[in-house]
């Protein structure tokens, strides 16, 4: 079944603002990865893994959503229609979606602009891609040989780069973030024929430090004890004690403004004009 419409995109919802945003882990919804294509040919797929299928209006940009797999989100780009796909990256089904629509934006106004630039050849310069990391002060790491890695300065995010492989579907970048584990490690997977700079596009999201919104109870324990959660409803101040409502009666009442003679704060106030006694005894 194939739908030529556009979609409502919901607002996000939650009661937790999630910091660093990395932490945040999916929230069920591939709304937020979306949004920025939610004008594209939507494509329901009844049949098959993938569940949803998003392309821009020419095919050649597919957006797939696997609402049942490990891979939750395989986005790929071709020349055309018939060609074979030139990149491909995807995102594990722990990856906060608000990461994956840094790409699906990027690709969105690469598309928009007519120029190709989301099939242009990447650059030979390992840094280009990751550049916002060390920007945003992430430090080398040792790997095994041939692999060059970099970790987030709280330990808990990191992106590896397999400066080796030669075959273009070798996927060559891997951004990750959390602690090892099935419900706990979003990780982010690039093909070696990907454009730098949706790389660098979807590196950049995991140095924003803009937060993001979950439930709390929907978070998973372990991204909950190491990420920063700040209610979206401050909680209310706690009602005063007994003890408190003594000290408050006892206490003497403040001297205000009002209770004080204006003139007394600032200037005397104006000598009333009175007669000589001179004048006073010609009269």
């Amino acid at each position: 079944m194939t739908e030529n419409v556009t979609r409502r995109v919901y607002p996000p919802e939650g009661d937790v603002y999630v910091t660093p945003r990395y932490l945040a882990g999916s929230n069920g919804t591939g709304d937020a990865g979306f949004a920025p294509v939610a004008h594209w040919p939507h494509h329901d797929l009844d049949d098959g893994p993938c569940q949803l299928l998003v392309t821009s209006p020419d095919h050649r940009i597919r957006i797939g959503w696997y609402g049942d797999d490990f891979e939750l989100w395989k986005i790929t780009a071709s020349e055309d229609t018939s060609s074979p796909t030139r990149w491909s990256a995807t995102f594990n089904h722990v990856t906060p979606a608000e990461l994956v629509a840094a790409l699906t934006t990027e690709l969105a106004q690469d598309w928009a602009e007519g120029n190709d630039r989301f099939l242009e050849r990447p650059s030979p310069y390992w840094r280009t891609g990751i550049q916002p990391l060390i920007d945003g002060g992430w430090s080398r790491k040792p790997l095994l040989p041939g692999e060059i890695g970099f970790l987030a300065p709280d330990g808990n995010a990191g992106v590896s780069i397999d400066v080796r492989g030669q075959d273009p579907d070798a996927e060559t970048i891997e951004l990750w973030a959390g602690p090892p584990g099935w419900g706990t490690r979003a990780e982010a997977r690039f093909t070696a024929n990907t454009p730098a700079h949706l790389v660098a596009a979807t590196a950049a999201a995991f140095t924003d430090p803009t937060p993001v919104l979950r439930y709390r109870e929907h978070l998973s324990p372990q991204l909950a004890a190491l990420a920063q959660l700040t209610p979206v409803t401050p909680p209310k101040p706690p009602a005063p004690t007994p003890l408190d409502v003594q000290r408050t009666l006892r206490r003497p009442p403040a001297i205000t403004t009002l209770s004080v003679p204006r003139w007394s704060t600032t200037t005397r106030p104006p000598a009333t004009a009175m007669p000589s006694p001179g004048r006073a005894a010609r009269r």
